[in-house]
């Protein structure tokens, strides 16, 4: 007998058993739906919803049930559908019928809606202190190489040289956007919907704040039809889980093209990396590809949980659990995909001489050659046109502009002076950027300043919200 069959006169079609349970993937919230029972019961012992004796028998039954199922020594029934019904046959088989008094005051409805909540705090936690270790070991890369010069790209075509650092900030910044996103949205996910019950809320006199400061919640949810139907939340976590996964894989390309022969700038160390099976000379980069491959699986859940909630009316419907199974694979994609970041960033080799080259071989310098001539006198577009003639006759002559001599330079204009050596070589060129925010080294020195407050700031606010639950 299922535990609401009470006005049902037929067993359930066993196809409909099999196509209705989500134990197979919900019994990834088994401790938190644990821990939400213990704080429930002990809420209702304290508003004498239910004897004291009865709530400390279904206490200590529910530490028993938790430890079994910590130790596989429990077994998980599909007939039972979910979670929640699988933990109170375990108890009412560990404690007997008393263990049916747990489910006093509450539905599965608001039941589930916790059990998200309180693993997503988890999650956020997680996600957060595994993003600051990716921007540390970008950070440190960047202290590596402050000095180290490689060309700047638009439209994948050479634009203008700028350092290695300021490119490994670039994504420090970006995870950094990532970080607040999850740190903001802890608000929203940190408030306590149990008490709602299916939809209505309960006639059982219970104490709302109590089981809220148990399980150390910010709040309670303000509206019962609300509480049991919002997903908004985990929209959000997909939503910004879609995000990282969006800047994971924009590092990642990068990562494919610099360490291939063509470009040549880094090399991956070889635990971060994979051979051919039939060709010996490969070592192929098959962690960031990987990782930029399952960005589309992280999108999809995304897309797919908006899907399903477009059409909804209030309050529960089945088609909420759809709401698991793409969380979950978005919280373990990203969490494997960022612990290996960290490490594959650290052991990361840059090729500094071969970044240095590539930037002396190209026309990255015709902007300041450019800005050369308007500080000269003329206007920029005329300079822009005498440029547009210089990298012309360059690529006629197979030359690069720092190949060419002051009496071929002076050719196109005779505002050139000797001091232009100096001023096109790939440091002065970088170095001549010195707004903040931009790619010279005092800037970038500043930008690193910034980014190590933000990382040692990641790391405080883990440690308090971690401590808090």
């Amino acid at each position: 007998m299922k535990l609401w069959g009470g006005r049902f006169t037929k067993s359930t079609n066993q196809l409909v058993d099999e196509y209705t349970a989500s134990i197979t993937f919900d019994k990834k919230l088994a401790s938190y739906d644990i821990k939400g029972s213990l704080a429930h019961v002990k809420m209702l012992k304290k508003c004498s919803v239910i004897p004291a004796n009865d709530a400390d028998m279904i206490i200590d039954g529910l530490h028993t049930v938790a430890d079994k199922i910590e130790n596989g020594e429990a077994v998980l029934h599909e007939e039972h559908e979910d979670i929640h019904m699988n933990v109170e046959k375990l108890l009412t088989d560990e404690i007997g019928q008393v263990g049916g008094k747990l489910h006093t005051g509450r539905s599965r409805n608001d039941q589930v809606a916790l059990d998200m909540r309180l693993y997503l705090r988890d999650v956020i936690l997680e996600l957060t202190q595994l993003l600051k270790n990716v921007q540390l070991a970008l950070y440190k890369q960047a202290e590596t190489h402050q000095n180290t010069v490689l060309p700047g790209y638009t439209h994948l075509q050479r634009a203008q040289p700028v350092l290695f650092a300021h490119h490994m900030l670039a994504y420090v910044f970006m995870f950094e956007r990532d970080v607040e996103r999850l740190t903001d949205s802890w608000k929203r996910v940190n408030q306590m919907p149990l008490g709602a019950g299916a939809l209505a809320g309960t006639t059982f006199p219970i104490d709302r704040n109590f089981v809220a400061e148990e399980l150390h919640f910010d709040g309670v949810c303000d509206n019962s039809l609300d509480a049991v139907s919002d997903r908004d939340f985990v929209v959000e976590f997909l939503s910004n889980g879609s995000m990282i996964a969006m800047h994971l894989s924009r590092l990642c390309e990068e990562m494919v093209q610099w360490s291939s022969a063509e470009f040549n700038f880094i090399e991956l160390d070889d635990a971060f990396s994979t051979g051919s099976s039939m060709m010996p000379q490969k070592k192929n980069p098959d962690v960031p590809e990987l990782v930029r491959g399952k960005t589309g699986r992280v999108f999809g859940h995304l897309t797919g949980m908006l899907t399903m909630l477009k059409g909804l009316p209030l309050a529960y419907n089945k088609d909420m659990q759809e709401d698991k199974e793409g969380m979950f694979d978005t919280a373990e994609t990203l969490s494997g995909a960022l612990r290996l970041f960290a490490p594959m960033i650290e052991t990361m080799h840059v090729k500094d001489d071969s970044m240095y080259q590539a930037v002396r071989k190209d026309y990255s310098n015709a902007t300041d050659l450019a800005d050369y001539l308007t500080e000269k006198g003329m206007t920029f577009r005329e300079s822009h046109e005498a440029v547009g003639s210089i990298v012309l006759h360059c690529i006629n002559e197979g030359k690069y502009i720092l190949d060419l001599n002051l009496d071929e330079l002076q050719s196109f204009s005779a505002l050139i002076e000797n001091d232009i050596f100096e001023a096109l070589s790939p440091e002065a060129v970088v170095d001549a950027r010195k707004a903040y925010g931009g790619t010279g080294r005092q800037s970038v020195k500043q930008q690193m300043e910034k980014a190590l407050k933000i990382i040692k700031a990641n790391e405080e606010w883990h440690m308090t919200k971690s401590q808090s639950i």
